[in-house]
């Protein structure tokens, strides 16, 4: 059989899972315009309003990268009770994604990023959020819907974006409740729960995160101190899986101790939002399909460098990667370099 048809079949078979994703979810604010001299007030460009558009973001971008590669998202975080709330209610809703797992609390606000562009350059980011872990009550009723969800899920991803929806207290509970239904836990983290994610399957940083969750230093090019560091997180997770992404170098993974390199795609990149979202939702497929890491990896590292050909924060399309893959040959050979 040619590998197309292989590919052809292990794309097919994304259809057929369900992703559970629990973290920070958020909206992605755009507002577009032009922008032709300074401000007599202060030494800042003004912008001429042309257009302005909300998306989603965070937890809920996986989930329409999740649901772009065919399989079934199921969303699971809490909001703030308020109109931005609605909004991303309503954002969720235009996508037929599910807002069963989403839960509004009064005691938060929901988080907004604004993005200021002129000229296809960002200008200004505004941010509007809250970083307080996530008070008793509702950590409980985040357990609950969580724990409902996972009746239907093939594998759980845990997206944390440090704004307390995953916290210290919830973490290992929700890795336990999967690992007791024997569901697969990839995790893409950041810094200040960094080490609390013991026992996931996959663990997906990239090198900043790795160097500060870790707090280690080393140049980017030295290989053998960045090896020592990744093994260290491997031990210190007590995980299997470890993939870091390393920007315009590709990627890395290690599958117990079997290290492997591979490098990233030439491409003319337009924005780098978004493509660690692309990279754990293409990586969650896969493992729950069960397939070895290296292949994980090569699938990831292609989706993420096509996502950076966009501009703004958008999701993944099925039909291109696809055409990516079976030009790379992917399941032909086996292009990575192994150590």
């Amino acid at each position: 059989m040619p590998a197309s048809a292989s590919l052809q079949s292990l794309f097919e078979a994304f259809d057929q899972l369900t992703v559970l994703i629990v973290g920070d979810v958020m909206i992605d604010s755009y507002l577009w315009g032009k922008s032709t001299r300074l401000s007599p007030e202060a030494p800042v460009p003004i912008v001429n309003v042309l257009k302005s558009e909300k998306r989603l973001g965070g937890a809920a971008n996986v989930a329409l990268n999740v649901q772009a590669l065919g399989a079934t998202a199921l969303l699971c975080s809490v909001i703030g009770d308020d109109q931005e709330g609605a909004d991303l209610i309503r954002l969720l809703e235009e996508k037929q994604l599910s807002t069963d797992g989403i839960i509004r609390s009064p005691e938060r606000i929901t988080t907004v990023k604004q993005r200021i562009l002129s000229g296809g350059q960002q200008l200004l980011r505004i941010d509007c959020e809250v970083e307080s872990d996530l008070v008793e009550h509702e950590n409980r009723h985040l357990l609950e819907r969580f724990e409902q969800l996972l009746q239907q899920a093939d594998v759980v991803i845990f997206q944390d974006y440090d704004k307390g929806v995953l916290n210290q207290q919830n973490i290992a509970e929700l890795i336990a409740l999967s690992q007791q239904k024997s569901i697969p836990t990839v995790v893409d983290p950041k810094k200040k729960n960094f080490l609390r994610y013991k026992g996931c399957t996959l663990f997906k940083p990239n090198l900043k995160e790795l160097k500060e969750g870790l707090k280690v230093d080393f140049a980017d090019a030295n290989l053998e101190a960045f090896e020592e560091a990744a093994s260290d997180l491997q031990k210190t997770l007590q995980t299997e899986n470890i993939l870091i992404t390393l920007s315009e170098r590709g990627v890395f993974c290690m599958a117990n101790q079997a290290k492997t390199y591979i490098p990233a795609h030439l491409r003319t990149i337009s924005d780098v939002s978004g493509a660690g979202d692309t990279v754990i939702s293409i990586a969650a497929v896969c493992i729950a399909l069960n397939l070895p890491l290296p292949l994980v990896a090569e699938l990831s590292n292609l989706g993420g460098g096509l996502v950076c050909e966009q501009v703004g924060v958008v999701p993944l399309n099925k039909q291109s990667l696809y055409k990516e893959a079976v030009s790379c040959k992917i399941l032909e050979k086996d292009k990575a370099l192994k150590v």
